[in-house]
């Protein structure tokens, strides 16, 4: 592994008594990252291009557990993780004793005949003890999976939970809370699976209790399993979100980890001038924590702290809470999540000046960012610091580690998602008037678990990932200055005119232009004569329109408000006089009371709408937009 000594400009990054990283108040801040790659840019005769940049990825670990022996080592009293006791302080652990744990649970691993065709399944939110379980039997060999507790506590039925299960079968089932979890473990566990929990085992028993996996002794076998371990070594599964369809085992390789860390190290160069610090909500089934967060910490011996907010109403409150007593240096959010936090800045100056202290960097995902909110953070960062705190979105996907496409220079607007890492090549293939994005590197997944088929349909003919994504350069004459996604490939369509509508672009305009009303919207339109749309409207926003008149009444009774009526029907008459044409006019809409439904598939467990599930399980609103009923609001 490469060393990056940390050279800290006019001060230094000391620790308190108990290992926590603090920053001395004279350190100066660390200034963008100097990040000017040069490129290779390849036009072939079919159309296509190849671009990537000229100078090779530096050199990275077989594993990601050498990262953990390495701090251990160098920094075994710095605290690693740290996670809050229910209403109290911190609770944390630090390297030295983190890899004490992670062998004793490897070696226990081994001793129930825990193999790699016999996986761990995670079924617990975010805690300390499933860092330490996945990482126990990573250090082994010993493949785990960290499934969306969305299917565990949010769905009806578990059925996509013991599909998953039927794909995987795992040999143990890990659950920080049993009770919680008892009915899912219920509807999964089988004869020959553990089970482990941390507390309240199920009623009917039969769990070990985590502290007696963490009893274990820690044995010469599970180190020689550990040396066996290597580049290809499967580490994890994680299980797409099905935002496009069912979801698939992505198989994540040890190469794939540790390279795609190397990618960061290479774009965030402030990452090597001090150990990073993060606050951090994101669920670890989802590879933007599980896998870059999580081991970006790892990598570069820093500290996670759990945060056990979200970015909704209630959970953000948590988030603040965090935030005013721990100053991160890197910091990742949804749209919304940021535009509540920058609210919460502007009216309490304690909160907004530890949220920026220390900060080199924020970076914004899964969906477009509203220019409002971007144009806030942007002018809050500089009144608080008197700089720019750099604010910037990629573009990757779990079959990518995810790190691969990143802006990291300043921008004036958002949407721009930077250019290809070092050590990945970006292929632009053109697609009717796209250009769909497929990528190939260290980085990229060998395939799907137990599906040959979706393996097959994910590669080209030269093994590059197709991403399923079009992408649009930001300068069509300089591929260097970056570029803003197209929408997915899947997603869009005809009018009965023929004329092509690009629905990622009209989603995000929709959504900016209705300036935090709305949430998310399926745009309505195939084979049609004109454009529709049925918005997910945001509750709070609407019911600020007038909180003492919407006070006690339903979602559906404030949507059917004049008020709410009034305020949708001037911002589609706005949006449809703003149109360049048929592609871009939305004529109708509907704000949709019911939200989408996670079991029918039309929502994911991070929030991403299915587009297409929605218009199929939702014929009848999709022939009112077109045929008239009272909720219909006109252009």
């Amino acid at each position: 592994m490469r060393d990056f000594p940390w050279q800290y400009r006019g001060g230094v990054v000391v620790t308190d008594h108990c290992g926590r990283i603090k920053l001395q108040p004279d350190t100066p801040r660390p200034s963008f990252a100097p990040w000017k790659p040069e490129f290779r840019i390849e036009e072939r005769s079919d159309g296509s291009i190849l671009m990537e940049q000229t100078e090779p990825l530096d050199a990275y670990p077989e594993k990601m557990t050498d990262c953990l022996l390495r701090w251990a080592a160098e920094q075994p009293e710095r605290t690693y993780l740290a996670r809050r006791v229910k209403g109290g302080d911190w609770r944390e652990i630090n390297y030295r004793d983190a890899l004490a744990a992670v062998r004793s649970i490897g070696s226990y691993l081994l001793s129930i005949g825990l193999d790699p065709s016999r996986p761990v399944l995670i079924l617990s939110e975010n805690s300390i003890e499933h860092a330490l379980m996945a990482l126990g039997a990573q250090y082994v060999g010993i493949p785990s999976a960290a499934v969306s507790p969305a299917y565990s506590l949010i769905s009806s039925d578990h059925g996509k939970l013991s599909d998953l299960v039927a794909n995987l079968q795992p040999g143990l089932v890990f659950a920080d809370d049993g009770e919680k979890f008892a009915a899912a473990i219920k509807a999964i566990l089988k004869p020959g699976m553990h089970l482990v929990v941390c507390e309240k085992e199920p009623s009917g028993g039969g769990g070990v209790h985590f502290d007696d996996v963490l009893a274990t002794e820690a044995t010469q076998e599970a180190e020689d399993a550990c040396r066996a371990v290597n580049a290809d070594t499967v580490a994890k599964y994680l299980f797409t979100s099905g935002s496009t369809g069912s979801p698939k085992g992505v198989i994540n390789t040890q190469r794939m980890m540790t390279s795609n860390q190397a990618m960061v190290a290479d774009c965030y160069t402030f990452l090597r001038e001090g150990p990073p610090v993060v606050v951090d909500w994101a669920p670890w089934n989802h590879t933007a924590s599980g896998n870059k967060v999580f081991n970006m910490i790892l990598y570069h011996g820093g500290t996670f702290y759990i945060d056990d907010g979200k970015p909704t109403p209630v959970g953000i409150q948590e988030t603040i809470r965090n935030l005013k007593e721990i100053s991160p240096s890197w910091y990742f959010n949804v749209p919304v999540g940021y535009d509540m936090l920058a609210k919460a800045f502007e009216a309490d100056a304690e909160l907004c000046a530890s949220f920026f202290r220390n900060l080199s960097m924020m970076m914004y995902a899964g969906a477009g960012m509203a220019q409002h909110t971007w144009d806030k953070l942007k002018q809050l960062a500089r009144k608080t610091t008197g700089h720019d705190v750099l604010l910037a979105a990629g573009l990757g996907a779990t079959e990518t580690a995810p790190f691969a496409l990143m802006c990291m220079e300043p921008q004036e607007s958002a949407g721009n998602i930077g250019v290809p890492s070092r050590g990945l090549v970006l292929k632009l293939v053109p697609n009717e008037d796209k250009l769909e994005a497929r990528l190939k590197g260290p980085s990229i997944t060998p395939g799907y678990l137990n599906d040959a088929e979706q393996t097959k349909k994910a590669f080209d003919e030269e093994g590059f990932y197709r991403l399923g994504d079009a992408l649009r350069p930001a300068d069509p004459e300089d591929f260097t200055k970056g570029f803003f996604f197209d929408g997915r490939i899947a997603e869009n369509f005809k009018l009965s005119t023929g004329t092509w509508v690009a629905v990622g672009a009209l989603r995000a305009g929709f959504i900016d232009h209705f300036s935090g009303l709305v949430k998310d919207v399926v745009i309505v339109g195939e084979n049609r004569h004109y454009l529709a749309a049925l918005a997910i409207p945001h509750e709070q926003h609407v019911r600020e329109l007038a909180s003492d008149h919407f006070e006690g009444k339903s979602l559906a009774e404030v949507l059917d408000s004049d008020i709410a009526r009034a305020a949708f029907q001037e911002k589609l008459t706005d949006f449809a006089k703003s149109a360049t044409g048929s592609s871009t006019r939305i004529m109708s809409m509907i704000a949709m009371a019911e939200p989408p439904d996670l079991d029918k598939g039309e929502v994911t467990d991070k929030g991403s709408i299915n587009q297409r599930a929605v218009l199929r399980n939702r014929p009848e609103l999709v022939d009112a937009l077109y045929n008239g009923r009272p909720d219909v609001i006109e252009a």
